[in-house]
């Protein structure tokens, strides 16, 4: 069933790409530190994060498989990407915050076992490198085994201005089965060169 709904998934974006609207590129890595550099690649080709998910495929094993997609108009290395993985959430937050300054933005997260990190929550930002004006952003990561621990951290982060942009649940190293959730404010812009 997994195979055939790759397939479906490989073959419904060719059609749209024969058309003229997108193509897409199916990246499947073992370590998450392959995975950057190959999103930065294919950035440089002018392909754009679409999503990704991590877990085990028929042949490659334990993976992470991430989609980039390519439309007519794109701009090849406008996009540049960060991909954070980590086993702890309190180093995740230190390293949203550093690049939420840079100016990268949040655009996806999960939570899953790779062959060579073990299990880590994964979380891949973007940067628009031709952004003239480029925002910087202020993230607050929250990890509580609790739902309703998590309704109240929420709510108080609401109160300081965040927005919500991300959850997963699943097993850490430090925290066993948790609820982890991303929030970001913009904080004042800085100009590219910056």
């Amino acid at each position: 069933m997994q195979r055939l709904l790759l397939v479906l998934l490989l073959v419904v974006p060719c059609t749209l790409a024969q058309e003229g609207l997108r193509e897409y590129k199916l990246l499947a890595t073992a370590k998450t530190s392959t995975t950057q550099k190959e999103m930065n690649d294919a950035g440089a080709e002018g392909y754009r994060y679409a999503g990704m998910m991590g877990g085990e495929t028929a042949f490659g094993g334990k993976e992470v498989v991430t989609i980039m997609e390519r439309t007519p108009d794109a701009h090849p290395g406008r996009y540049r990407y960060k991909l954070l993985a980590t086993n702890k959430t309190s180093t995740m937050q230190r390293e949203l915050q550093d690049a939420g300054e840079e100016g990268y933005e949040y655009k996806g997260q999960s939570v899953f076992e790779t062959a060579f990190g073990g299990r880590e929550v994964v979380v891949i930002l973007e940067l628009d490198r031709e952004a003239k004006q480029r925002p910087r952003y202020e993230y607050k990561l929250l990890a509580t085994n609790r739902t309703s621990t998590m309704q109240k951290e929420i709510s108080r982060a609401a109160k300081d201005g965040f927005v919500f942009v991300g959850v997963t649940v699943g097993e850490t190293a430090a925290g066993g089965n948790e609820v982890v959730t991303i929030l970001r404010r913009v904080a004042p812009a800085i100009s590219a060169g910056e």
